[in-house]
């Protein structure tokens, strides 16, 4: 049987000195022939360990079982003499528990557990004996094995006095005497669990003590083996809201969650290191543990040692320390300071001196007075980490409370311990979540920009590019920094695009200007309003990865900027909260508590005491509202959990079921697939036969599958690249993937162009060397335009995003002698001597470009030549040698700038910028004269504009507001599979699973690249404000927290590709969800419960969707539309139409307009569109023939208009048709689109969206509102509506407009009275 799930407790182990060496020392002692007392070694002495007992153990036997879990287990051999007399036993044991203990020194121990070195650990300061009674003394124990797992200790010292039992029969007069000589021998227990529950494996020793104390010492064994065997049925809570609590008399118990699935347990004091250092010494032993120094905390309480080594390492979360960890260090382990890597440790504060004289490489960290200093000089120079982000950090931790004390000034002496124990177990709690947040913010600011910086698809981190862009003061410390396993380890997490805490706050705390960018990338050259003012290249202007390395957010307004600038510079200045910008939703905590252990510990005791807490959790779930799924799904986990060990698989598996439906961020993969390939074949039949555990268990075993091809690929999803120069000559193929990791450019149409240039009169690859050569280039010609430093009198005239790209030499104009600047926006000359701004053109203003001479003696010298569209005089530049890439630039510049305002597209105007960029290194690094030639190959815009005409209709200008392209993260561009337009949000699904999501205020990416399993996804449904649902071809239906952005629960009900969405209500009003399968399958969702209420199975050809109205369903399939009964039954079936029967046709999309009682329907090798009525559906009764189109995909209501999404029969592009729903007219046709639109949706009826092929893979924005058509000024009460006449033609006229319609085909002719006809 495969291993099940580990409890509270791993093992109990008690350990002291061996009763042979008291027994001497006792001896001596009493004779008083012991002047000192000697320290002794520590053994071994009990181990506690589950399973306790077994199913076939009676409770005669043993205590009883923790986890039934098999176990293999080894000998740990006690260090002891065997000739011990039997008659006489130290602390009063008699002889018969003497001599069997005697008898089994052989004690057996977990296999995962090593005991050498736990004596040592346990007694760090030697075991010495005492002659009078001490307190008793708690410390906390780290251990990690080979392959960096870690385990947690918790040690009671408690000491008991030593005597000889026959002597308790002596006279009075002995007896004093011997009180006076008695001797008191200290003994330890140690608790070893998993998970680091300090605070809570401390009580859990207290209330053992306080039952050793009111015991026989004869009962001790047996104690300390019952409460170890309580501990072990303690189950763990899952991460997330609910604790789970248990009395362990005098106490109540609680174990806290993990608050997420990526962060750890916390059950210590996080402010601990706050009141033992300042501000400035905390920062400064954080940086160098970031920069993985060898450091040594030393303190004289051993317990201060792991408390606050436990609480630094979490203030780096979530970076994870990867090398030697041990917070305790015994006297007798001192040499592991000699270690060559760096470290972690803790040593008692009276070794300090002595560890600084015998090393001088380490630093040294004294808690008990708050200092730092190193054994190698007197005073301590290492990089401190970033100041904005310390300064952020101190501010914040000033305003803690941090002193429990002034939280009760107003309160009084409690009588309930428990009570107060709970109030200041909250107080805690929250104290602990500021400080996790204030340092998570530290590490995020600290590390904010390296996402900018990685290239995902080669998993490469630009390490050179970011370190250039960091502080002067900073860069030694990034410089190291970068070179850590920590980091590595962090980087990792970022190139898999993990979504933890730290992912999580960077969203929410981006400022106003990266929420506004367009180009999500890395900052290369920054605005010239940053230059001037630090020099900084910041997050707010970032690189396109796809287009180019230098390129700003062009759609930022100066307004946004300038607010973004002046709120960075008030928050530096206002003071400071802890919760200031750090404040989340989070949900309130609930505690579990465990029934009362039973009294004797035998197995059907503890089956017993399962089957209560199974009762309880039933209990929990049946009181917990429907819509608190976390809730629930945290106690379908226990319950699952208890089930697991207590051996009832079947229903285990139905409570894992649910919590994989409910929440799968915390469904334990690992755990269920050992239940599964624990299932006895009985029990597997018994599944077999009930069809949800059937599917459930046939998924866990293909995400098995999945897992495993995953795991076969961990090296290279494990590996991480930093970018180096070629050394081998290099073909497309290599040559796409260096340009690409190199960071430069990340669009293949691009590369392939640069690769052409670079390859002009020589074979088809590019050698190292002119590689390195035009790399080189391309980083200097950066470095260049980042060292311009503008005057105000300049900036004053530029906007605040504008960056200069590019610089002339100094050269001769026509309007002066200087520079020319070239920004993403214009042409400017900065003028030689005292800086000043000359106006040269904005590229829409250039109306010609060419290649001049301007006369210089007897020379003519090659010239610019501009003319700008308003002035009567042309510019000319004297650029000499630079003219002709000038011109091809400027060119490029202006008609890029061209098709960005034609297409409302910004992107056309940075992929201009991105190829006239290349065309200054190509040009630079080739060096001959085809080198203009070569350039030329990158003028894809300004070729376009000479060889195709850049027409865009009228009709198509006007409505256009905007593009935005969802396949900016990607290579190459991917096809928009699904539109979805919730309040605020725009949602873009394209193939794969991916899903962008878009601000809908500023149309601007938010979060980029959700990975919502990883097949394409067929549709998505906003079911309310906090979630959306969105069906995939995997056959999964996932839902998306919308707070979150986080998938966490799936509903796997349905086995084929599911195709539809929508919402209803039932009988009772209660909204419910509809879903459809390609197979034919519907079924009807409870949206609290997330239960199928009722499915039924249609017979079609591939169901696509399904819609609900009046209390029925309307289903559309390839092959015919079916009007459905809330039952199932069918009442009537819409077949194709007769005319497009046979020729291959098929439905695509239907759209109900029930207060029309019309039905439309259009196919996906057809332009007809086909109106329905809904209570005569035997065949159309209208039909419209869209002009010039070839097949329709998709059709949304906007208004009384329907937006239908097709492609042109003439060409592969695509268009979208805009009908009037009442009159059956084509108003519009809007070309947007270089491959056929297959998505539309609405936003709020102000705006139509419309989604691509992958040929184009962008979303289209159009207005809706304002829309003109073409109407005459016939009055309204003239309105006429469907009048047939005699020549088989319908005259339409609404609202003032006339229309001539031939009813067959729907061709439209308007009559346009001129201006002074009247109602006649």
């Amino acid at each position: 049987m495969a291993e099940l799930p580990s409890g509270l407790l791993e093992a109990c182990v008690v350990i002291g000195a061996s009763s042979d060496k008291l027994r001497e020392i006792y001896q001596l002692h009493q004779h008083g022939n012991s002047k000192e007392l000697p320290l002794l070694e520590a053994e071994v002495l009990q181990v506690h360990a589950p399973p306790f007992v077994s199913k076939e153990t009676s409770s005669s036997q043993a205590i009883g079982p923790a986890f039934s879990r098999v176990q293999r287990r080894r000998s740990f051999i006690k260090k002891k003499k065997r000739d011990r007399p039997v008659d006489d036993p130290v602390n009063g044991e008699s002889a018969t528990n003497a001599e069997a203990s005697s008898t089994n020194d052989d004690i057996s121990v977990p296999k995962d557990l090593d005991l050498i070195a736990l004596p040592q650990l346990c007694f760090p300061g030697g075991l010495q004996l005492a002659t009078e009674q001490k307190e008793d003394s708690y410390h906390f124990l780290v251990f990690t094995d080979l392959f960096g797992n870690r385990t947690h200790g918790v040690v009671v010292q408690h000491h008991r006095s030593v005597q000889l039992s026959h002597e308790s029969s002596a006279q009075n007069g002995s007896i004093q005497r011997r009180n006076s000589l008695r001797l008191y021998a200290p003994f330890a227990i140690c608790i070893i669990s998993k998970f680091p529950y300090y605070n809570a494996l401390r009580d859990c020793l207290s209330c053992l003590l306080a039952q050793l104390r009111l015991g026989r010492q004869s009962e001790f064994e047996e104690t300390v083996k019952e409460v170890s065997a309580k501990l072990s049925l303690v189950p763990l809570p899952p991460p997330g809201q609910l604790h789970v609590s248990f009395s362990l008399r005098p106490l109540q118990i609680v174990l806290p969650s993990r608050e997420a699935q990526d962060r750890p347990v916390i059950d210590i004091n996080l402010h601990l290191p706050l009141l033992c250092f300042t501000d400035a010494m905390l920062l400064q032993v954080l940086s160098c543990l970031l920069q993985e120094e060898k450091v040594v905390l030393f303190s004289s309480d051993w317990a201060r040692l792991t408390l606050v080594a436990e609480s630094l390492l979490l203030y780096l979360q979530p970076l994870s320390w990867q090398q030697p960890y041990v917070p305790v260090l015994a006297k007798g382990m001192l040499d592991f300071l000699m270690a060559p890597t760096a470290f972690l440790m803790g040593c008692h504060v009276s070794h300090i001196e002595e560890v600084a004289a015998e090393t001088d490489d380490l630093i040294l960290v004294n808690l008990d007075d708050g200092s730092i200093q190193t054994s190698w000089a007197e005073q301590m120079v290492l990089p401190c980490i970033p100041l904005a982000a310390a300064e952020c950090f101190a501010s914040r931790t000033e305003s803690l409370q941090l002193h429990y004390d002034l939280e009760l000034c107003h309160a009084g002496a409690g009588t309930d311990a428990n009570e107060r124990r709970a109030h200041r177990r909250d107080w805690q709690h929250r104290l602990n979540t500021q400080i996790q947040n204030i340092a998570l913010e530290l590490v995020l600011n600290i590390f904010r920009d390296v996402q900018d910086y990685l290239n995902y698809e080669h998993r490469v981190f630009n390490s050179e590019e970011f370190l250039r862009t960091r502080e002067p003061g900073e860069q030694t410390f990034y410089k190291t920094v970068l070179d850590t396993h920590i980091f590595h380890s962090f980087l990792r997490d970022r190139l898999n695009r993990k979504i933890d805490a730290y992912s999580r706050m960077e969203i929410n705390t981006r400022n106003s200007a990266p929420r506004n960018r367009v180009m999500t990338d890395s900052p290369r050259r920054p605005p010239m309003s940053e230059l001037s003012r630090s020099g900084y290249s910041g997050p707010e202007h970032r690189l396109s990865r796809r287009l180019g390395a230098s390129l700003p957010n062009l759609d930022q307004s100066p307004a946004d900027s300038m607010k973004a600038l002046n709120s960075h510079r008030l928050a530096s200045l206002r003071k400071i909260t802890p919760d200031t910008g750090l404040k989340f939703n989070q949900k309130p905590v609930k505690v579990f508590r465990l029934p009362e252990f039973p009294p004797p510990l035998a197995y059907h005791y503890v089956q017993n005491y399962y089957q209560d807490m199974v009762v309880s959790l039933g209990k929990a779930i049946s009181a917990t509202p429907p819509d608190d799924s976390s809730l629930l799904a945290r106690y379908h986990y226990l319950r699952g959990l208890v089930n697991t060990v207590s051996n009832k698989r079947l229903d285990a598996l139905e409570d894992f079921q649910s919590l994989y439906k409910t929440d799968a961020e915390i469904f334990p993969p690992q755990m269920v697939k050992a239940l599964v390939d624990s299932l006895p074949a009985s029990e597997r039949a018994q599944a077999e036969k009930r069809p949800e555990l059937k599917h459930f268990i046939s998924r866990i075993k293909r995400d098995q599958e999945r897992e495993r091809s995953r795991s076969d690929n961990n090296d290279e999803e494990g590996a991480i690249k930093r970018f180096k120069l070629p050394k081998k000559h290099m073909h497309l193929e290599e040559f796409v993937k260096c340009v690409q990791e190199s960071g430069m450019v990340k669009d293949q149409d691009t590369i392939h162009s640069l690769f052409d240039a670079l390859t002009v009169g020589q074979q088809k690859q590019v050698g190292p060397d002119l590689f390195r050569v035009f790399y080189t280039i391309w980083k200097e010609t950066e470095a260049e335009a980042q060292e311009v430093c503008l005057p105000a009198s300049v900036l004053e005239h530029l906007e605040p995003s504008e960056c200069v790209f590019k610089l002339s030499s100094s050269v001769k104009t026509s309007r002066g002698v200087g520079k020319i600047a070239m920004t993403q926006r214009r042409l400017f000359l900065l003028t030689d001597g005292r800086p000043g701004y000359v106006e040269v053109a904005q590229y829409r203003d250039i109306e010609d470009v060419k290649v001049s001479s301007a006369p210089l003696m007897l020379l003519r010298i090659p010239s610019l030549k501009l003319r700008v569209r308003g002035r009567k005089d042309a510019f000319e530049a004297n650029l000499k040698t630079e003219a002709e890439l000038w011109n091809l630039m400027v060119k490029e510049m202006r008609a890029g700038r061209s098709m960005a305002d034609l297409h409302k597209d910004p992107q056309y105007m940075q992929q201009a910028l991105t190829n006239a960029l290349l065309m200054d290194a190509v040009v630079g690094s080739l060096q001959s004269n085809k080198a203009i030639y070569a350039a030329s190959k990158l003028s894809h815009f300004d070729r376009i504009r000479t060889e195709v005409p850049m027409m865009v209709p009228q009709t198509t200008a006007e409505v256009l507001k905007h593009k935005i392209n969802p396949s900016l993260e990607l290579t190459t561009p991917h096809a928009v599979d699904v539109l979805l337009y919730t309040p605020g949000q725009l949602w873009v699904s394209v193939s794969g699973g991916k899903v962008m999501v878009f601000d809908a205020s500023t149309w601007s990416i938010t979060h980029t690249c959700l990975q919502v399993g990883t097949a394409r996804l067929n549709c998505m449904l906003e079911v309310d404000s906090d979630q959306v649902w969105m069906g995939s071809e995997d056959s999964v239906i996932y839902i998306i927290t919308v707070a979150t952005m986080v998938c966490n629960r799936q509903l796997t009900e349905h086995r084929t590709e599911v195709t539809g969405l929508t919402l209803g209500t039932d009988k009772y009003s209660q909204k419910v969800a509809y879903s459809c399968s390609a197979e034919g399958n519907v079924m009807l969702w409870d949206l609290a419960t997330l239960q199928v209420r009722k499915q039924f199975r249609l017979s079609c050809d591939r169901l696509l969707s399904v819609c609900n109205h009046n209390g029925g369903l309307w289903c559309c399939s390839k092959d015919s539309i079916m009007e459905v009964w809330r039952n199932g039954s069918l009442k009537h079936r819409m077949s194709l139409p007769e005319q497009l029967k046979g020729a291959g046709s098929a439905f695509s999309s239907i759209l109900l307009l029930p207060e029309l009682e019309e039905l439309w329907s259009v196919c996906m090798d057809s332009g007809e569109v086909c109106v329905w009525h809904i209570k005569d559906a035997t065949r159309p009764y209208h039909r419209v023939e869209l002009q010039d189109c070839s097949g329709c995909f998709c059709m949304i209501r906007v208004k009384n208009q329907v937006w239908i999404g097709g492609v042109a029969r003439s060409s592969p592009k695509g268009k979208v048709y805009i009908l009037d729903a009442e009159r059956h007219l084509v108003l519009k046709e809007l070309h947007g689109h270089a491959d056929r639109v297959t998505a539309l949706c609405s936003a709020e009826d102000r705006y139509a969206l419309s989604g691509a092929g992958k040929l184009d893979g962008k979303v289209a924005i159009w207005k809706v509102r304002g829309m003109h058509f073409v109407r005459t000024s016939v009055p309204e009460s003239l309105s006429l509506w469907g009048r047939r006449l005699n020549s088989g033609r319908t005259l339409g006229m609404k609202a003032g407009s006339l229309s001539l319609v031939d009813v067959p085909g729907m061709k439209r002719s308007s009559f346009h009275p001129g201006p002074g006809s009247g109602p006649g």
